[in-house]
């Protein structure tokens, strides 16, 4: 009887089965099988004429010993200490700007502006950083760049953007903020646009003005959105944009120091090196870590705010 009940639903639903079905194989084929790979972690990977299984399988196992190069490198604090900051950065930036979009996308009246600088500011999420690093360098050339131009009208001495190191942590969280505003801020927006309009009518007789209303109406409202959205973003704390770190700064070695990231660092390896054992080692150690990251902070939050949490 349960087998029939269950091809039952299945027939009932069949339409929205075929509608996830491609999703489903997505996830099978790129996520969950990928995972088991995560072997090579474990292995002095060499590859073999006979095909990946071969190599897989005739690697010979060494453990821990990847994970203990990749930590006993002078590398190892200066790629995890910039993963990190960079992210914590651009987390908290990237939700105040957002936020703010959202809210004064709320309150403009003229419905075909808002339409016209929502589009504006979803444009940089679309570009390529590949795109975007023409853009900047047309920017930032040492010869002719359009900032250098201007500096040396104004009397000033030109900057070698690309070998001097201070400004680039600046021009980072710039570049990121500027292309991801205008994805982020859409379900902030949504969220805003679907908060009960009587909340605002009782604040507005109560005699709230606009901030007072944005603070104690708005702000609350977007605050389990907010929870959702912080949780799932901590948990991709130590997976940095490889383009941003890569292309944009055009893989400048005089600007190792504050454009090197857990990624680069394993692209540049494996590029460099051909060693996939401590790549993969790398890669395994961001995932586990951004897992924990992710549990703990739906733990804290599960714990201040349980209808937040995720789980």
């Amino acid at each position: 009887m349960k087998k029939k009940g269950f091809w039952k639903n299945v027939w009932q639903f069949k339409a929205l089965i075929l509608m996830a079905l491609p999703g489903v194989i997505w996830f099978i084929f790129f996520f969950y099988i990928p995972v088991f790979v995560n072997v090579v972690a474990f292995k002095d990977f060499r590859l073999s004429p006979d095909g990946f299984f071969a190599s897989l399988q005739q690697s010979p196992w060494v453990g821990f010993d990847n994970f203990k190069f990749l930590f006993a490198s002078n590398d190892a604090w200066l790629i995890t200490r910039n993963t990190l900051l960079y992210n914590i950065v651009f987390l908290a930036f990237n939700l105040f700007f957002a936020i703010a979009f959202a809210i004064v996308m709320s309150e403009l009246r003229n419905k075909r502006l808002v339409k016209v600088y929502h589009t504006m500011s979803l444009l940089p999420y679309f570009l390529s950083w590949v795109v975007i690093s023409y853009f900047v360098y047309a920017f930032l050339s040492p010869d002719k760049g359009i900032i250098n131009q201007w500096i040396t009208n104004m009397g000033g001495e030109g900057i070698n953007w690309y070998a001097d190191p201070k400004w680039w942590p600046f021009i980072f969280v710039f570049m990121n903020v500027w292309k991801s505003l205008g994805y982020n801020s859409i379900i902030y927006y949504a969220s805003v646009m679907g908060i009960d309009q009587t909340y605002y009518e009782a604040a507005m007789v109560d005699g709230a003005n606009k901030w007072q209303q944005i603070k104690n109406v708005t702000l609350p409202q977007l605050l389990p959105m907010i929870s959702v959205l912080l949780i799932l973003n901590i948990g991709g704390i130590f997976r940095a944009d490889f383009g941003l770190f890569y292309q944009v700064p055009r893989n400048s070695g005089a600007l190792y120091q504050v454009s090197s990231v857990l990624d680069t660092y394993i692209y540049n390896g494996l590029t460099a090196t051909g060693d996939f054992g401590m790549t993969a080692a790398a890669g395994l150690y961001q995932s586990v870590v951004g897992m924990c990251l992710l549990l703990a902070a739906n733990l804290v939050v599960r714990k201040l705010e349980p209808d937040s949490a995720l789980f």
